[in-house]
């Protein structure tokens, strides 16, 4: 029963982050129901029994009407420094809805939210300014929350340009560059036109401007001349036909020996639990893409034209692949 009934937690995360109750129980301390009702615009008796609901799971703990946030739910407040606000809103306000149409994906390896939305999804979110800036959000929540401390010690290939395809805000790239000990070094961050607008007025490109160049484009059609490649959460959005065009159009303007770097995780074998097996779920139903394992990689490497030589594990559950283009 718990599990049959984890679309209403996971619904019920996305409302009441929605409506800003972690923020406000995190920055400014317990307070009782009906101030958080007053506070939020809802209904008291409905949000006393969604408090209700979520403090078994450990988001809430109440001593009657008052209500605490915990650790665990601190991280749904805009405010929190490992923040998941942005991330709870997307996945609610983007995903849910579509993943009712999963068993049509089941029937016919269509992507459930291009059966509901009418469209594929990138088109449909670069269709509404709000819906990019979300999205670009939640990806940079990705880059500073749930894979925090990726790069720690790790360095960089030599070159003296590395290009971000498909890096929304570039919030990897900085982290990168930040990291890394030659000061020489300058990033390129490639998006489609909406995305790379959005980008442009967020603090992270202010942060940026001495050393990166927003370009707007299609890593379908091109991408620009660098040393080093960063594919960040990028192929696993798109199926084995489509990841051979994007490898494609990055080995059509590197030269021979051109670095690729690749931030995903790995499905491992067995049963055994993985988060990269959770998010092989939404690959398929939202996008069509898929989670793949060390040697699908290979594989999928070598059809274009590069080699895999080196995986490198991290504090995180993710990894960086290393390929070399041939």
């Amino acid at each position: 029963m718990q599990l049959l009934g984890g679309f209403q937690v996971s619904q019920a995360l996305f409302v009441i982050t929605d409506l800003g109750v972690p923020t406000i129980l995190d920055q400014e301390g317990p307070t009782t129901v009906t101030a958080l009702a007053e506070r939020t615009n809802a209904d008291p008796d409905a949000l006393r029994r969604l408090i209700r609901c979520l403090a078994p799971v450990g988001v809430f703990t109440t001593d009657g009407e008052r209500v605490s946030v915990t650790p665990l739910g601190a991280t749904l407040s805009e405010k929190h420094p490992h923040s998941l606000h942005s991330v709870a809103r997307a996945s609610g306000e983007f995903h849910y809805p579509a993943f009712g149409e999963l068993r049509h994906t089941l029937r016919t390896g269509q992507p459930a939210a291009e059966k509901y939305y009418g469209m594929p999804y990138f088109d449909w979110l670069a269709a509404d300014p709000a819906r990019v800036q979300l999205f670009n959000q939640a990806m940079g929540t990705f880059a500073t929350t749930l894979r925090a401390g990726m790069f720690d010690g790790y360095r960089l290939p030599p070159g003296g340009v590395i290009a971000d395809i498909g890096g929304a805000e570039g919030r990897m790239l900085a982290e990168l560059l930040d990291h890394d000990d030659d000061p020489t070094r300058r990033g390129i961050v490639l998006d489609l036109p909406a995305t790379i607008e959005a980008a442009q007025s967020s603090p992270a490109a202010a942060e940026l401007a001495d050393r990166v160049e927003f370009v707007a484009g299609d890593f379908f059609a091109a991408v620009p001349t660098a040393d080093i490649y960063l594919l960040g959460w990028v192929l696993h959005n798109w199926s084995d036909q489509d990841c051979r065009r994007i490898l494609g159009t990055i080995a059509a303007a590197a030269a021979p020996g051109a670095r690729l770097l690749i931030l995903e995780g790995l499905v491992p074998p067995g049963d055994q639990p993985h988060p990269v097996k959770a998010l092989d779920l939404s690959m398929l139903g939202i996008l069509g893409g898929k989670e793949r394992t060390e040697q699908e990689f290979r594989d999928l490497l070598d059809s274009a034209g590069f080699t895999l030589d080196r995986i490198v594990p991290t504090p995180s559950p993710y990894l960086i692949l290393e390929a070399e283009l041939r």
